[in-house]
């Protein structure tokens, strides 16, 4: 009798590059397609060959729309993936910004490299283009939270809200006589925005994530905390830079500056979103009302909180900008995008302020920074930075380890085993000690490109 196998192409010791490999019977299903990010032998394995032909997946199953868990999926296509990926309707919409945002900055990063020859690869490539991504979105296929969904050959999905951000979703898979759930990235409880983490009554085998399974949320207001970080950076002159996930956290961003302003405070500040993506995305949280917590009235309040830049000739002209203000602009780990060129500018001047909002994986520029770098190099130069670099981790969209541990307190009897992925460091080795401490089970630590066995 064939037997299930689970295997983690990526996302096992690191928190990006999710891939976790269902097979059985010669039939194959991806949970997440993620692109590595952060240190450079992380991302160096985007360039790898999976350890299976893309060709011999039959379906994908996307958790949520970040590139950690979706970035991969055009590569995947041009590598001969022909097969549906199934997501929530949200996550549907976001990918689509996602994916092809990420194809332009594969090929315009290619094309700077080339035109001023800072890479050694000549000429340096994409990893993937826009009609890779165009491909992709085009094998989407949304699907109800609730309601199991059919995958082809025997198994099936069912989507539940993770929280985490708009779309995000916990996945139970039953094949071969196996209940097999997903955690995919947890959001927290009681967020202003986002659901809770929906209870998960049953599972034979669990995956879950560990990027802050050894730590715990500042319990500190995070309006609060912005608020003086943006009020003595304005009081010396200076420019509060948010590197901010443009899905996800530049929303929560918006919504906490929006009260801030109903409430009296930051009267004057002008508060820009520098980001084309996090502006459509923005747009998106108000046409998926029934996926948030937000009435209708706060969701548009949030959006008006602050002015647009679309073009890159506006964006250029915040660099030069000398007024005090607020700029909001992607990637959330200051690893690519417009923030970039804002780091260049408002970097080596003492007045400003680089404010991260959340975690920073291991060899970002933003881990770099608030491990007390002094110097990042963007786009083959090394800039000095003289800015406070200040972090709100409060913000954070992931789970912390007592959320996780809440979650997984929702299933009525223990699985069989549960698999912690997704984390680094001491992350993974924290969760699976408090889960064996608090609850008994059976816990293992997945190693990349190892096959288990669920039977």
């Amino acid at each position: 009798m064939a037997k299930l196998t689970l295997t983690s192409l990526g996302g096992a010791g690191t928190v990006t590059g999710s891939k976790h490999l269902l097979e059985l019977g010669g039939r194959s299903l991806l949970v997440d397609c993620g692109l590595f990010q952060g240190l450079k032998a992380l991302r160096l394995k985007n360039w790898e060959p999976l350890s299976r032909e893309a060709a011999s997946i039959d379906a994908v199953v996307l958790t949520h729309a970040h590139l950690d868990h979706s970035g991969y999926l055009p590569r995947l296509v041009r590598e001969g993936f022909r097969g549906p990926i199934y997501c929530s309707a949200a996550t549907a919409d976001l990918a689509e910004l996602l994916l092809l945002d990420s194809a332009k900055i594969q090929e315009s990063d290619a094309e700077f490299a080339n035109r001023h020859g800072f890479s050694k690869h000549k000429p340096a490539l994409p990893l993937y283009g826009k009609h890779d991504a165009e491909r992709a979105i085009g094998q989407l296929r949304p699907v109800a939270f609730g309601k199991p969904v059919d995958l082809g050959h025997g198994a099936t999905a069912t989507f539940r809200y993770a929280g985490h951000i708009l779309g995000a979703a916990t996945v139970e898979i039953r094949w071969g006589g196996k209940t097999v759930v997903f955690s995919g990235d947890l959001g927290r409880y009681d967020d202003p925005i986002t659901p809770d983490p929906e209870p998960v009554p049953h599972a034979d085998y669990l995956i879950v994530e560990s990027t802050y399974g050894d730590r715990r949320h500042d319990p500190v207001a995070p309006a609060q905390a912005l608020l003086q970080v943006i009020e003595r950076t304005t009081a010396r002159g200076g420019t509060v830079v948010i590197p901010a996930f443009a899905v996800g956290r530049a929303q929560e961003l918006l919504y906490l500056l929006s009260k801030l302003k109903q409430d009296g405070a930051l009267p004057l500040t002008p508060i820009y979103l520098d980001s084309p993506m996090a502006t459509d995305a923005t747009d998106l949280l108000c046409r998926h009302g029934a996926d948030h917590k937000l009435a209708e009235d706060v969701c548009r309040a949030s959006c008006e909180v602050a002015t647009y830049t679309r073009d890159v000739d506006e964006s250029k002209a915040l660099s030069h900008n000398s007024m005090p203000k607020v700029i909001i602009s992607a990637s959330g780990m200051a690893t690519g995008g417009r923030v970039l060129h804002h780091l260049k500018a408002y970097g080596p001047d003492a007045r400003n302020t680089v404010l991260f909002s959340g975690y920073q994986a291991a060899g970002t520029r933003g881990q770099a920074l608030l491990g007390g770098a002094r110097e990042v190099k963007i786009h083959g130069q090394w800039i000095p930075i003289r800015a406070e670099v200040a972090n709100l981790p409060m913000l954070s969209a992931h789970a912390d380890v007592d959320e996780i541990m809440r979650w997984l307190a929702g299933f009525k009897r223990p699985p069989a085993r549960t698999f912690i992925v997704h984390g680094e460091d001491d992350g993974p080795v924290g969760l699976k000690a408090r889960i064996e401490a608090d609850l008994g089970w059976d816990c293992t630590i997945s190693a990349q490109d190892e096959a288990y066995g669920l039977s």
